[in-house]
């Protein structure tokens, strides 16, 4: 039998997270509506009449989703082999799923990666480049 990488499972349960919450955050703009409303009205000026909460959410899961499935530019840089600032971010990503009504599956998401990324950081696991990036 093999061995689970750890590191490898949670970057495809991120990349589904962040996929899913592009996809939420794009319906988002055209029905805003924060998940906590049933409880406050104070979070609706964020997604409208102004689209703040979409926009930095958007532009948050497709920092995620360049990070996850490497740009060139940023395959074997520290940032993209380190496991600790995806500990970092991820929780913020999870927050910014929580508020958008659309996107509270992606923060589900997002957090059992973040479970799976400890699991890999506890086991010393190392994020190498990926055999698709380029050498150049």
């Amino acid at each position: 039998m093999g061995k689970t990488i750890w590191s490898h499972w949670a970057r495809l349960i991120t990349i589904t997270a962040a996929s899913y919450h592009v996809l939420a955050v794009i319906e988002c703009y055209i029905w805003p509506k924060i998940f906590w409303d049933f409880l406050t009205k104070a979070l609706d000026p964020l997604v409208k009449p102004a689209p703040v909460l979409q926009t930095v959410s958007l532009l948050a899961s497709l920092v995620i989703l360049a990070l996850e499935w490497p740009l060139d530019s940023i395959a074997g840089s520290r940032v993209h082999r380190s496991i600790a600032f995806r500990l970092a971010i991820l929780p913020t990503m999870a927050l910014l799923g929580i508020l958008l009504y659309q996107a509270t599956n992606a923060a589900v998401y997002y957090m059992i990666a973040e479970c799976m990324y400890i699991s890999a950081y506890r086991r010393r696991e190392v994020i190498t480049v990926h055999p698709w990036a380029s050498d150049e």
